[in-house]
């Protein structure tokens, strides 16, 4: 019996570092109240809204509609908890950026944001990465998706609301912050983060994603060598694929 999940997006915003090195990406604290990944960094997400559906069908461009629909709902998570515009035709100033976000948290819906404004969402800007979908009810079936800045510093600022905090680091780095046990990461992100890590640029990042199928990932418990492991699919381009079930965060 398939499992009652809920539609959902998440981006991994890409910037230049500062110091020249490998990319930095965009991670935001949770709020520890929040009933998923509480106090958790993550990426920039949420659920697919039905607004984010209504709007798809008017820009898919030979996208199915439930990529289309998340698609748009990684924007408007990335707009509503960081501030930041992405993906869009035309450039946007930092006043502008501000004033949507205002918008958007009075409005609810990306829609009349872009109408505004005058923005045209350009949705091949959004790379698909990967799409897990654990196998349990209330589980978020969520698509992945890489997004390049093309800068270096951007203003961000958290939304006072889900998250605590937002921070740019390297895959390296937030894998050894986690290491030290200065960030939480659940199972996913921790994964994908390993993933990430293989790579210091966008486009090498983005090359690699488009090797591999992106198809459902539903975390599984087997037992190894007697003991129970949380894992995944080998094949999908993630260079690990197994935790023991007593370390893994799973939400």
């Amino acid at each position: 019996m398939l499992a009652e999940t809920i539609p959902a997006a998440t981006v991994i915003v890409f910037r230049h570092a500062r110091d020249g090195g490998a990319v930095e990406l965009l991670m935001l604290e949770r709020s520890s109240a929040m009933r998923f990944a509480g106090g958790a960094a993550v990426f920039p997400g949420g659920r697919i809204d039905p607004s984010d559906y209504d709007l798809a069908a008017n820009m898919a461009h030979g996208l199915q509609h439930n990529d289309a629909a998340a698609r748009i709902a990684a924007i408007r998570e990335a707009m509503e908890e960081a501030g930041l515009v992405l993906a869009m035709q035309k450039p946007v100033t930092p006043q502008q950026a501000a004033e949507a976000r205002a918008m958007l948290a009075d409005q609810g819906a990306l829609a009349p944001v872009l109408a505004r404004f005058g923005w045209q969402p350009d949705l091949s800007a959004l790379h698909p990465w990967a799409h897990w979908c654990p196998n349990r009810d209330g589980a978020f079936d969520t698509r992945f998706y890489l997004a390049d800045l093309g800068t270096g510093a951007v203003e961000i600022s958290k939304d006072d609301t889900e998250n605590s905090h937002l921070f740019w680091a390297s895959a390296k780095t937030a894998l050894d912050m986690a290491s030290r046990g200065e960030i939480s990461v659940i199972f996913p992100t921790l994964r994908n983060l390993e993933r990430l890590a293989q790579f210091d640029d966008f486009a090498s990042t983005r090359d690699h994603a488009g090797s591999f199928p992106i198809q459902p990932i539903a975390p599984m418990i087997i037992k190894i060598d007697g003991e129970a492991h949380l894992t995944i699919p080998e094949g999908l381009g993630y260079p690990v694929t197994s935790q023991l079930l007593s370390s893994a965060k799973r939400s």
